[in-house]
């Protein structure tokens, strides 16, 4: 069901930038009045190049940009994942009765992120302050052991390592939320794609020609609504899950 309307959405993305280009198109039309517009192909053509070529430019930048953002996201997430597997794991064979404070609020940890955090972040509300509480619940608890082997001096300064890590993984989390370079990005997007369509004004309207500039507009709109889905990798139509974490869990609370 998502996916039907993830790509419906996607469709009407599209639809509407080809009725924004054949509109503009139209418009540029009725403003220039009756031709002849042979005298001005030349220059129509020499600006619609440039403005074709800044504007593409401008798309593939973005649209880079906004994917790499949410590929490190991804790792990131798994990296968090592997993070908190370890100082469960630690906390175990430091001492399993001294340490089940520690799971328990790891545990703790990965519920709030997964049922609500994810979802938080989405909204642009910000990063949950009950995952936080459980993180620091556990940060204080790792700090407090007192260890009396070489063994244990390891394992509490690995859990310490991979609590900051933990805590980096936060911070970059909620900085792609609020971080995206999409949001200024779309004048410049839209304007291209209407003036794109005003140069076009010296071609008769005819079957052919609409069906390129549709074409091209369709294209273009598909690849903003990609851009779209990129900027909020939180939510729909290009949610990225956080699978990782929700395996982790699977496997942590089926061990409770």
């Amino acid at each position: 069901m998502e996916t039907l309307t993830d790509t419906a959405f996607g469709l009407v993305f599209v639809i509407a930038t080809v009725t924004l280009s054949l509109g503009s198109y139209m418009l540029a039309r009725w403003f220039a009045g009756r031709g002849p517009y042979e005298r001005h192909k030349e220059m129509a053509g020499t600006m619609v190049t440039r403005i074709a070529a800044l504007h593409g430019l401008i798309i593939a930048l973005v649209f880079a940009q906004e994917m790499t953002s949410y590929q490190r996201l991804e790792t990131q997430t798994a990296a968090e994942a592997s993070a908190i597997a370890d100082v469960f794991n630690d906390a175990a064979r430091y001492d399993p009765a001294l340490l089940r404070p520690v799971q328990e609020n790891m545990r703790e940890y990965l519920k709030v992120v997964i049922d609500t955090e994810w979802a938080q972040l989405g909204a642009g509300r910000g990063l949950s302050d009950a995952a936080w509480a459980a993180w620091a619940t556990a940060y204080e608890q790792v700090l407090d052991l007192m260890p009396q082997t070489p063994r244990q001096v390891s394992l509490r300064d690995h859990m310490l390592s991979s609590l900051h890590a933990i805590s980096a993984s936060r911070d970059m989390r909620e900085a792609e939320a609020i971080t995206s370079v999409a949001h200024f990005f779309w004048i410049a997007a839209l304007s291209g794609v209407v003036l794109i369509a005003f140069g076009h004004y010296i071609y008769a309207p005819e079957r052919h020609n609409l069906v390129l500039l549709g074409l091209f507009s369709a294209y273009t709109g598909a690849i903003l609504f990609l851009i779209f889905g990129f900027s909020n990798p939180y939510s729909p139509p290009a949610a990225l899950h956080p699978a990782p974490l929700q395996t982790l869990a699977a496997k942590l609370l089926a061990g409770s």
